[in-house]
Order: C-alpha cells, then sequence, then structure tokens
C-alpha cells in the first residue's frame, strides 16, 4: 500500500471517528442535560477535558505514542484560547436565541475561509466555494428558526467565532509547524484547556442556569451518564485534533455539519424529536452540499498530486545530469525495481495548503 492509499485510509478513519463519537456524545449529553436537568454544559466539558488528558497519560505510560516536547509558549497560548472559545460558545447560546446561536455556528466556516486566505495565503476554488454555500444554505434552512437580535449576545458569537476559527487553524498549523501528531498536542494542550474551563466553569454555569454545580443532585443515574460522556469524550477530542491534523480545519467545520444532520434525524427516530417539512430539506441539501464538497476536494487533491509527481521527474533527471554518481546508482536517474523496467518516482509530498 502506497504511502498516498494509506494516508487516505487514515483521513476516512479519523472522519469516520469523529462522526461516530460525536453524535454518541450528543444524544448522550441530551439525554443528561434534558432529562436529567444537569444543565452545568461548561463543567461538564472541562471534566471531559480532564479524563481525556488522564486516559492519554495512561497510554503515555504504556508506551503507546511518544512524548514530543515542543514550544510551551505556543502549547499553552493555544490550550487557554481553545478553552476560551469553548467557554464563548457556551455563553453565545445562553444569551442568544437557539437561531441565532446556529447562525453563529454557520458564520464559522466563511469566518475560516476568510483568514486562512488573507493571512495564510490559501486559495479556495469557487467550485469549492458554490459547494461550501449549498452545505450552509441547507444548514441553515434545517437549523435556523428563529433570529432575536441583542447587543450582548451578538458581541458574544463575534468573539466565539473569532476564537473558534484561530483555535482550529492553530490546531492544523502547530501539527504540521512542529511535526508533532495529534495525540502529541492534545497531551500537552489539555491541561491548559481543562484548568481554564474548570475555573471559570462554575461561574458561567451559575450565569447561565442560576444554580450552583456543586450543590446539584447526583444521583446514581446522573453519575453513570457523566462517567459516560466523559469516556466518549476522549474519542471527541482525539478525533477532532486528528481531523484538523490530517484534512483542514474547514472540512472539519463541514464534518460537524454532517453531525448536526445525522443529530437531528436520531433524534427524530430515537428520541421522537419534533420533525417538520423544512429540516428535511435542510439536511436534504446540506447534504449534496457536502457530496459536492467532498467530490471537488476529491477531484483537486488528484490534480496536486499529479502535479506535484510530474515536476518531481523533470528534478530528478536534472539531478542525475549533474551528479554522476547518481546516474550510475541510479542506471538513469530515476529509481527502478531492480530490473523490471518499471520506473517508480517519490510519493506524491502532502500539501498542508490544498483541501481535502
Amino acid at each position: 500500500m502506497s504511502e498516498g492509499q494509506k494516508f487516505q485510509l487514515g483521513t476516512i478513519g479519523a472522519l469516520s471517528l469523529s462522526v461516530v463519537s460525536s453524535v454518541s456524545i450528543v444524544i448522550c449529553n441530551k439525554a443528561l442535560i434534558s432529562t436529567l436537568g444537569f444543565t452545568f454544559a461548561t463543567t461538564l466539558t472541562s471534566w471531559h477535558l480532564l479524563v481525556t488528558f488522564c486516559s492519554l497519560h495512561v497510554a503515555l505510560w504504556m508506551k503507546m505514542f511518544e512524548h514530543k516536547p515542543f514550544d510551551p509558549r505556543a502549547v499553552m497560548g493555544f490550550g487557554i484560547l481553545n478553552g476560551i472559545s469553548i467557554g464563548l460558545l457556551n455563553l453565545s447560546l445562553g444569551f442568544n436565541s437557539v437561531g441565532f446561536y446556529q447562525m453563529t455556528k454557520l458564520a464559522i466556516i466563511p469566518c475560516t475561509v476568510l483568514l486562512e486566505t488573507l493571512f495564510f495565503r490559501k486559495k479556495f476554488s469557487r467550485k469549492i466555494q458554490f459547494s461550501l454555500t449549498i452545505l450552509l444554505l441547507g444548514v441553515g434552512i434545517a437549523t435556523v428558526t428563529d433570529l432575536q437580535l441583542n447587543m450582548l449576545g451578538s458581541v458574544l458569537s463575534l468573539l466565539a467565532v473569532i476564537t473558534t476559527c484561530v483555535a482550529q487553524i492553530m490546531t492544523n498549523t502547530i501539527q504540521k509547524k512542529f511535526k508533532v501528531s495529534s495525540t502529541q498536542l492534545l497531551y500537552q494542550s489539555c491541561p491548559y484547556q481543562a484548568i481554564t474551563l474548570f475555573v471559570t466553569g462554575p461561574f458561567l454555569d451559575g450565569l447561565l442556569t442560576n444554580q450552583n454545580v456543586f450543590a446539584f443532585k447526583y444521583t446514581s443515574q446522573v453519575v453513570f451518564f457523566i462517567v459516560l460522556s466523559c469516556l466518549i469524550s476522549v474519542s471527541v477530542n482525539f478525533s477532532t485534533f486528528l481531523v484538523i491534523g490530517k484534512t483542514s480545519p474547514v472540512t472539519y467545520q463541514v464534518l460537524g455539519h454532517l453531525k448536526t444532520c445525522l443529530v437531528l434525524a436520531f433524534g427524530y427516530v430515537l428520541l421522537k424529536d419534533p420533525f417538520n417539512w423544512r429540516n428535511i430539506l435542510g439536511i436534504m441539501v446540506a447534504v449534496i452540499g457536502m457530496v459536492v464538497y467532498s467530490y471537488f476536494c476529491s477531484i483537486e487533491t488528484q490534480q496536486k498530486a499529479s502535479e506535484t509527481s510530474s515536476t518531481q521527474l523533470p528534478q530528478q533527471m536534472k539531478e542525475s545530469e549533474k551528479d554522476p554518481l547518481i546516474a550510475v546508482e541510479n542506471g538513469s536517474g530515476v529509481l527502478s525495481d531492480g530490473g523490471g523496467g518499471v520506473q517508480k518516482t517519490a510519493a506524491p509530498v502532502w500539501n498542508s495548503n490544498k483541501e481535502f
């Protein structure tokens, strides 16, 4: 199996893990919050991150991955920013209507595209932009019901969008800049995220719910769902970093909207949530947008891979002409399999600026 095939297989696995784990934790948290009345979302998220860090520490102790320290200031800043973005999203939901909160989540994709274009000179083709527009239109139809505006809620939403976009772009760039895996980055940044939310979580949850998380009555059923949610969160956090590292922040957001559609569908089938023609139409349009986005990304990936391989061959030929030792060792300057006459070129280099 070639390196490109292994990369694609790993990416498909990461996307699948992200979808399954995210839909599972939404269903679990919905039972915990809606049915059992545990409405302390920010504090729960801090517990998720603490359990994730402990799980990764055990995995490190079992030598399942290698600890790779790098710039501590970058790790601290990244971890704190991630924690702040989660807190702001929860505040945005608390101070806005559900419809405006959904619009906030939809704004993350165009904001990410804008930031990557301005600061990273990343190019998004018109086909990709067109497919993203279809996707956002579909999710908007399915989820946005009312748009009640207020100044505080709008400011919180704006800050939530900016911090979320920057944090997700940093997830991708840090992994590539410092050559660390998603597991290594998550292990080092988890404590800072957890501490940020653990300190601010009870205050934010008290502000939003007028309840004290420490005074809540923890029945055996509540504890069971909290533990289950924390265990699922290990997979959610890991797959998030994995997907962004292997693809891009925009692709991760597209995947997030797929999860939204799946949650709506599962809510109707399993939990008998209300469902109307707008939900059905929106999900259908969103799925079309996702299919078109995936198709165009696949086409552009193949084109860039072929361009890379075609530019590598002349470079190898030039090097062989300049250095006779290369020509002697490789026969004609191109790697050979030893007499079968089959020419091999180096595998295409993954370009961090392309969309998958």
